[in-house]
């Protein structure tokens, strides 16, 4: 079967008003932008201009995109955000709010914003529990429900050594079950190209590395229908700015994986501005729609008046 058909406002409208979560204003909350076509196993789509306000506030660090297109975002700033991706054939359009709120200890107290609410990571295992990967103080968290209580999840061996703001920002979920996750700076003293990852469960990982470009560090990654991985990664200076790659690493290289294996990946994208945007990409998330696979890009704006949230949409065709 080919993509849903595109929602009329009416039907949209009612089905906004119908979650069983408290909704929010039902206007789009994003501007529509083109762009160009390029060569390589990915085929772009369409982009869309985030009002971050429209969403509880900026900062998006993770994201979830399921088949229906409901978006999920974390924010390091300790929120979740909700909402409704609208196609017009496979052109984005349009995000519209469902609903959005703090996130929450293990006794269903709101984190406050800062050192304990770094969230820059966001995975879903296939019982529907969303995992929550955070930063400065460094764990996992499983909500049943984004908006209730985190319980405590067994992290990766050592990641408590982590440099503070260097911690996990990459988490996904295989297809066999196994989490992959890899940290954004955090390297061994004696190869310092390298960043720590795992493979593995709670309670029994498998300690590994991941390997980045020179100059780069990875910010997430997503698992594709094959079993292949993406994974982004960014690069900033003061003179050069955000730059980001794409990159896809082979099914068979994440089965194989033993202790001490060293990962890395193919470079498929790059986001300079030459001719994809160059912001801070931090998400990247991969879903089946119809007959097609698509892979959303969302970049995090820091809440800075000097960046953006954008969401990129491509359509895979490796």
């Amino acid at each position: 079967m080919g993509p849903a058909p595109l929602l009329s406002r009416r039907a949209l409208l009612a089905a906004l008003l119908a979650s069983s979560a408290a909704p929010v204003a039902a206007q789009n909350a994003a501007q529509p932008f083109a762009l160009p076509d390029l060569p390589g196993p990915l085929r772009p789509l369409g982009g869309l201009v985030i009002d971050a306000k429209a969403l509880g506030g900026g900062g998006f660090s993770g994201a979830h995109l399921a088949p229906d297109l409901t978006l999920t975002l974390i924010s390091d700033r300790g929120h979740w955000a909700e909402a409704r991706l609208v196609l017009d054939g496979l052109t984005p359009i349009g995000l519209y709010p469902l609903h959005h709120g703090p996130l929450r200890d293990e006794a269903g107290r709101a984190l406050l914003r800062g050192f304990n609410a770094d969230a820059e990571a966001l995975a879903r295992l296939p019982d529907g529990t969303w995992l929550v990967a955070f930063e400065r103080r460094h764990r996992i968290r499983a909500f049943r429900r984004l908006d209730g209580p985190g319980a405590y999840v067994a992290p990766p061996p050592g990641l408590e050594n982590a440099p503070a703001n260097g911690g996990l920002e990459s988490l996904a979920v295989l297809q066999d079950g196994r989490l992959f996750a890899i940290a954004e700076t955090f390297a061994p003293p004696e190869r310092p190209e390298l960043r720590h990852a795992w493979l593995g469960v709670p309670g029994r990982w498998v300690p590994l590395y991941w390997q980045p470009a020179p100059g780069f560090h990875p910010t997430d990654a997503a698992i594709l229908p094959d079993g292949s991985a993406l994974v982004l990664e960014r690069r900033f200076s003061l003179l050069g700015g955000f730059s980001a790659r794409l990159v896809l690493t082979a099914p068979a290289a994440l089965r194989s994986a033993r202790e001490g294996t060293v990962l890395r990946g193919e470079p498929i994208l790059m986001l300079d501005d030459a001719p994809l945007p160059a912001e801070n990409w931090e998400a990247v998330a991969v879903t089946r729609f119809g007959d097609q696979t698509l892979v959303a890009l969302i970049s995090d704006d820091n809440e800075s008046i000097l960046q953006r949230s954008l969401l990129l949409l491509f359509a895979w065709r490796g």
